[in-house]
């Protein structure tokens, strides 16, 4: 009986330190979100358009960039090329 006893609250912490991480992680990722972007780039004759959240402006800014290069180019040296090019719109919106 003082195995399941045992078991049972070993179980309730397990659940409960989940809740905890859980709650942690939400709470985190709110400060993640200060600022959205819509960055569209062109590289090889081919354009892409993509939108990206960060904590700051220049995080959000570099997300947008690389996912939308990441669409348009292929490889690294590629990707890199695309991402020292100069965005052809910026568009700020809204942070959720």
């Amino acid at each position: 009986m003082a195995d399941h006893k045992v078991t049972k609250k070993t179980g309730w912490l397990i659940a409960l330190f989940m809740v905890g991480l859980l709650a942690l992680a939400i709470y985190s990722a709110r400060g993640l979100t200060a600022y959205r972007v819509e960055v569209c780039m062109a590289y090889d004759g081919r354009t892409a358009c993509r939108s990206a959240s960060g904590a700051d402006k220049e995080g959000a800014l570099r997300t947008a960039s690389d996912n939308a290069c990441a669409q348009i180019s292929s490889g690294m040296t590629d990707s890199m090329a695309c991402g020292r090019s100069i965005p052809i719109s910026i568009k700020w919106l809204e942070a959720k």
